[in-house]
């Protein structure tokens, strides 16, 4: 933990702790008494078939076993597969049935597989299996522990393997993440990037990232096989899931609890380890096609080849993916800024085509739309009488945008491992993923200055000049978005067998993230003054007024003129790269009454790097290009854990079946911020056989990422909500060299009940506690969707006055910067308001509630039923936006995370057919003003046809069909003009898809 805690944290730390136990002995004492012990835990299988050894891989995952065997024993076999619900092992005797192998366990957790009869002792086993170079499955890594073999351990896990992804419908890896109760997507996914409400703003490649528990994106930690990602976005500090293909996917594990005693940095929410498949033997065809009401068309297409030896493995896995754009004009709620149809408020702008002539309000100074400019109008210049006075011209600002962009992707991933005698085992894998998007942005606006020296001037008073509110949407067109996205991650590493038990795991990784993005069709600011007159000839340019024309605000002008002034582009190019190296060992130590106490060592160094560079044509004759130094950091790191069983089998009592200790502790060093030191101890206790009770404790911390310590200042021209209109802002953003790292104090308490007397129930309770402290963030970012009035941003927002002689002069300062982006577009009396976004340590963020999870599988003659449930209810989101701000639950609040979101799937099953019906529910909430906004509730089905028998065998059907009733999202007046709140629905509605699989 980074030293600094005062007492009043600590007064926090007994109220959780009181909290916490109180909650516990609640649930022990509604559990029953007593409860007869069945012989095995009851697991759910679902393991296609295939070859022997591929469905042995399987099998270890689902039963966290470690198998042992000679090459021998599996060449050339093949397996049915499984599905059902089965004790582990009574599932692997159906596996290995009439394959002529036999199974014992050596030690818990251990099976070792031979031809032939069972040997009497341990002792020949092992030494047959030791006379070959053995082959070892993938022993199970449990997410959230860095010892091998072990158990379910105390903190609380999500996981899903890909055939559940396909079973639920999604075709991509961040739609099955984005699904989860205990995600919030209200930051860094496409569309909340289009109808700015994504509080990040630096979601320049369009990614798709995990949010666990709203505490930000940068705030959870994503691995790919247990190695970091590198960071994503304008800011490098977003994991980007939708760059992994679908079909390399083995499974997904969500850790719901802070680990940076085990994972370091940035593991403060939670933890989300990808896990791709590695050993594969023959081929796998995937397609599909999707379609949506308005567009989304989606298309996706993936080949997987693998093969496997009696020493090694190899395995490659292509993906097309490809979707294309969803217009706002597709849906009523988002097609137009007016939403009185809907119950709400006007929120068009007046910055219109045709436009509004200024003047400033006598009370006020500031400037508000006075004339309305004519719509139609062929006759230039206009007469006096022909301005509409108190009238107001108004556009929507997202007209003809896209709400999602078209995107396609490619992406390749490879597998290698090779045996190399004995007691090594060498692995490399490689990941590559390219995206290109693009999608119809906003089209420009700005206060035109014309002045009685352009001909098409015309004055409603007898003015010399005006100032317009104009927007370009007729003459230019909505702005072109683009971007290219490239991920990699490459690793070499080796396994190394020890003495008795122990393995020394050796890697070494390297990720880049490379975002180029970008806008054309942007309004030129030098030569709009130009082509208005506002200024002279630039001999720079070859444009001149008089010859070429001037730009007319009144009406049409020519294409010359038009192609002149909307010649403006930009450019922003991100590169994010992480190195590491890691090396640990684990084994055990010696053996206790309650069973093995196993440790884990290991040391860890880092190297991160961000570049940034920008290119500009909008304000000068020629582009201006930006390419402040490369950033870097190292960080070295030194972890130890400890899992001890201090009852166990051999030495249970009554109510007392299991009683284990895990303790973690790491320390991090780094070159720039210091050094930290966190630490997590974790308790499992069975009182009786199918009874777990849980809990942890630990710290997390995340350091500031380098760009929000070194990120190049910037002020741009922006319109903001205030009240019941819009008012342009000059907003500074930027990086801080003064930034300390952020800390986290969390905590679990949970529960898991599988009785005996109902095989195949499965039931969980997590309670949850994360105290968020010196959150690194720009709060006014945070209620973008309410407006620039919200009191808790007070200290970062100051209102100008055009009328005040140091308001202006201040202001203007401010445009005659180098950072700000547009001279010219805007004169210095259009601003009311300047908006500090820049990276600051604010107040803290302390998230509260609970988790349930549920599962029940049972068969009834040839029929298979399976149901399953997945709720998180959130009792607080606690938000102090500043250290002297009043803290306020922001729970249930547009924006914000609401208190309920579940997810319940009933499946079914009978031979080759299937069928899953999914109801989605988020719970009604509310708007900041007070305003109900309706709970959602949406069905998701999918039927499935596999046949078993050849010549169809392999083959997989599926029809998929998300939002089955076309339920719209409720509706919000949200003060960006969009009808939804897209930090807690998606605007998709009904989408229907069909899979083909076929595995050769």
């Amino acid at each position: 933990m980074v030293e600094g805690e005062d007492a009043m944290r600590s007064n926090h730390s007994r109220r959780r702790a009181t909290w916490g136990t109180a909650s516990l002995l609640a649930m022990l004492a509604a559990a029953p008494a007593a409860i007869a012990a069945p012989a095995e835990p009851v697991l759910s299988f679902a393991i296609a078939g295939g070859t022997l050894e591929s469905v042995l891989t399987a099998y270890a995952a689902r039963a966290s076993v470690q198998i042992l065997y000679t090459p021998e024993v599996v060449r050339g076999r093949r397996s049915g597969g499984l599905s059902g619900d089965f004790t582990a092992k009574a599932a692997l005797e159906r596996l290995i049935a009439g394959t002529g192998i036999v199974a014992q366990q050596s030690r818990p957790g251990v099976i070792v597989l031979r031809i032939g009869v069972v040997a009497g002792a341990e002792q020949t086993i092992a030494s047959e299996v030791a006379q070959a170079p053995p082959s070892i499955l993938d022993e199970v890594i449990v997410t959230g522990s860095h010892i091998r073999g072990v158990g379910a351990g105390p903190s609380p896990i999500v996981s899903f393997d890909r055939d559940e992804i396909d079973r639920q419908g999604y075709a991509t890896v961040a739609d099955a993440l984005t699904a989860l109760p205990q995600n919030f997507s209200g930051v860094a996914t496409p569309d909340v990037v289009s109808t700015a409400a994504d509080t990040s703003s630096q979601n320049n490649g369009r990614a798709t990232t995990i949010n666990l528990r709203g505490l930000g994106p940068d705030a959870t930690l994503v691995l790919i096989n247990g190695r970091r990602m590198a960071g994503s976005g304008g800011k490098g500090d977003l994991a980007d899931v939708s760059a992994i293909p679908t079909a390399a996917v083995a499974r997904i594990d969500v850790l719901l609890d802070g680990a940076s005693a085990l994972y370091g940095a940035d593991a403060v929410g939670g933890v989300v380890n990808i896990v791709l498949r590695r050993d594969f033997d023959g081929a796998e065809t995937r397609a599909r096609y999707g379609v949506a009401d308005g567009g989304a068309e989606e298309v996706q297409f993936a080949q997987t080849l693998g093969a496997t030896w009696a020493s090694g493995r190899v395995l490659a896995s292509y993906e097309y993916y490809d979707r294309a754009a969803l217009p706002f004009a597709a849906r009523p709620y988002t097609a137009s800024a007016d939403l009185r149809p809907f119950g709400g408020t006007d929120r068009r702008a007046f910055n219109a085509s045709p436009g509004n002539i200024l003047l400033a309000n006598p009370a006020t100074g500031v400037l508000v739309p006075t004339w309305a400019i004519p719509a139609g109008a062929t006759t230039f210049p206009l007469r006096p009488g022909d301005f509409q006075f108190g009238v107001v011209n108004r556009d929507s600002p997202r007209e003809g945008m896209d709400l999602l962009p078209h995107q396609r992707r490619h992406s390749i991933y490879a597998a290698l491992g090779q045996s190399l005698g004995e007691r090594i085992e060498a692995s490399a894998d490689l990941r590559f993923s390219r995206r290109i998007s693009y999608s119809a942005s906003l089209a420009p606006t700005a206060t035109v200055v014309i002045a009685d020296n352009n001909p098409f001037f015309a004055s409603p008073n007898g003015s010399r000049s005006h100032q317009i509110a104009y927007s370009f949407i007729d003459a230019l067109g909505n702005s072109q978005a683009f971007s290219t996205s490239e991920s990699l991650g490459v690793s070499l590493g080796a396994e190394v067998r020890l003495w008795g038990d122990w393995r020394l795991d050796a890697y070494g990784a390297h990720a880049r993230e490379d975002i180029r993005s970008g806008t054309n069709g942007n309004l030129h600011a030098l030569f709009l003054r130009e082509a208005v007159g506002s200024t002279a000839d630039n001999p720079a340019t070859s444009f001149r007024a008089a010859v070429d024309g001037y730009f007319n605000p009144y009406g049409p002008s020519s294409r010359a003129v038009l192609d002149f002034i909307g010649a403006g582009y930009g450019r922003q190019h991100f590169e994010s790269q992480v190195t590491s190296f890691n090396l640990q060992a684990d084994g055990k130590l010696w053996t206790l009454p309650g069973g093995d106490l196993r440790l884990a060592v290991g040391a860890h160094g880092r190297r991160e790097a961000f570049e940034q560079a920008t290119e500009s044509f909008a304000a000068a004759a020629t582009p201006i290009f930006t390419a402040p130094p490369a950033n870097r950091r190292e960080v070295l790191a030194g972890f130890a854990e400890l899992r001890a069983p201090l009852v166990g089998p051999e030495n249970a009592v009554p109510g007392v079946r299991r009683l284990e200790l895990s303790l973690a502790a790491r320390i991090e060093r780094y070159d720039d911020v210091g050094t930290t030191t966190n630490p997590k101890i974790g308790l499992t206790w069975e009182p009786a056989e199918g009874l777990r009770v849980r809990g942890t404790y630990g710290t997390s911390f995340r350091a500031p990422v380098l760009s929000e310590i070194y990120l190049t200042p910037a002020t741009t021209a922006i319109f903001f909500t205030q009240g019941g209109g819009r008012v342009l802002a000059l907003n500074l953003t930027g990086g801080n060299r003064d930034l300390e790292p952020e800390t986290a104090t969390s905590w679990t308490v949970g529960l898991d009940y599988s009785p005996a007397a109902l095989p195949g129930l499965k039931l969980g309770a997590t309670l949850f506690d994360t105290d968020f402290e010196n959150q690194i963030d720009r709060p006014v970012s945070r209620f973008i969707q309410t407006g620039i009035g919200h009191p808790a941003i007070a200290p970062f927002v100051r209102f100008v006055d055009p009328r005040s002689p140091a308001d202006l002069a201040l202001v203007q300062s401010l445009l005659d910067s180098p950072a700000y982006a547009t001279p010219g577009l805007h004169p210095a009396t259009a601003f009311g308001v300047i908006v500090d976004a820049r990276y600051v340590n604010t107040g803290r963020v302390h998230v509260r509630g609970v988790d349930l999870s549920g599962s029940y599988g049972f068969d009834r003659g040839r029929d298979r039923f399976d149901v399953s449930a997945n709720a998180s209810y959130l009792i607080d989101y606690a938000l102090q936006v500043t250290p002297t701000a009043p803290t306020t639950n922001y729970v249930g609040i547009a924006g914000q995370p609401v208190d309920l979101r579940a997810r319940v799937a009933f499946a079914w099953r009978r031979e080759a057919l299937g069928a899953t019906l999914g109801l989605n529910y988020v719970d009604a909430y509310r708007s900041e003003a007070g305003a109900r906004i309706d709970a959602w509730t949406t069905a998701d089905l999918q039927l499935r046809w596999t046949p078993e028998s050849p010549p169809l065998e392999g083959l997989s059907v599926a029809v998929s069909v998300q939002n089955l009733f076309d339920t719209d999202p409720p509706f919000y007046d949200a003060a960006t003009g969009v009808g939804y709140d897209a930090t807690n629905a998606e605007p998709l509605g009904r989408y229907a898809a069909i899979q083909l699989t076929k595995r050769w």
